[in-house]
């Protein structure tokens, strides 16, 4: 946080007047991503699995932070999303929303919490909110879940949608494909984002489909398409941060690094590693005497 400098002057001017206090964020909503939308401003959304990345993308300025299932094949060494459990994702969502103070809290709803009934969905919400502090969930699905997003926005719980590659329901699209393509798959993908829309979901997250349908469902809504692989039609875009920011020597197609992270970390832990082998850390600088 910046503070503004003080004025100088000679020993008979009067005192500088303090400066006001900083005023907080305005912590974002689920009507300024509708405002956003309509007004043409792009929204950003990252990933984040932890306090101190969170704090860092949140005074970036990113509109939403989205605790996502992805901390298993990311975080947690699984070779999918399916294995992540409530148990596993609750203290990163309590995590991230206490080092919040602007960004939405948007909380993934693991695989097996939620696909049972609206009831099973609603009680797994209910959780993310009250132990997690989120501010909306994440659903994946779309036409056979509007039961779901309806009961869980009657009780006041922001639903955000997932259409297109759904990752927990890898085992049944037959891996990460892209989805929407043919007229008949891309009508059944519109089709589900209206259902999700009108049961109350706030917005809708597009994954790997044809950038021509992401900009259908984009003008069909009035809610805002978050894209990831589905090309600049939708009015935000989402990463899993890691991919952003260079933590790793693969990153998906659709993804773009915005920096090297994962190098410098590597520097850096090389050259700690140098230093403590070779006797110049701690230095006197760096110790305490009697």
């Amino acid at each position: 946080m910046s503070s503004t400098p003080g004025v100088h002057g000679s020993a008979s001017s009067s005192p500088a007047t303090p400066a006001a206090p900083t005023a907080p964020p305005r912590r974002v909503r689920v009507q300024h991503l509708r405002e956003a939308k309509d007004a043409g401003r792009r929204l950003t959304m990252l990933t984040a699995y932890d306090a101190p990345t969170a704090r860092i993308f949140d005074e970036a300025g990113v509109d939403m932070l989205l605790v996502g299932d992805s901390i298993g094949d990311n975080m947690l060494g699984h070779d999918s999303t399916i294995p992540v459990t409530m148990d596993e994702l609750v203290p990163a969502v309590r995590a991230v929303s206490r080092a919040s103070r602007r960004a939405l809290v948007v909380a993934d709803l693991p695989f097996g919490s939620y696909e049972a009934s609206p009831q099973q969905a609603h009680a797994a919400a209910v959780r993310m909110l009250k132990e997690g502090g989120a501010n909306a969930v994440k659903i994946e699905g779309g036409r056979r879940i509007a039961a779901h997003v309806e009961l869980l926005s009657g009780a006041g719980i922001p639903v955000v949608g997932h259409l297109g590659l759904t990752p927990q329901a890898e085992n049944m699209l037959g891996g990460k494909r892209v989805q929407g393509r043919g007229a008949d798959a891309a009508d059944a993908l519109l089709a589900d984002a209206v259902a999700l829309a009108e049961a109350g979901a706030v917005a809708i997250v597009l994954e790997m489909i044809p950038e021509q349908l992401a900009q259908r469902v984009t003008d069909r809504l009035a809610i805002p398409t978050i894209g990831i692989g589905a090309g600049n039609a939708c009015d935000g875009q989402v990463l899993v941060w890691l991919d952003m920011a260079g933590m790793g020597d693969w990153s998906p197609r659709f993804a773009k690094q915005f920096g090297a992270v994962g190098a410098a970390l590597s520097q850096a832990t090389s050259d700690y590693v140098d230093a403590v082998r070779s006797g110049t850390f701690p230095g006197p600088e760096h110790t305490f005497t009697s």
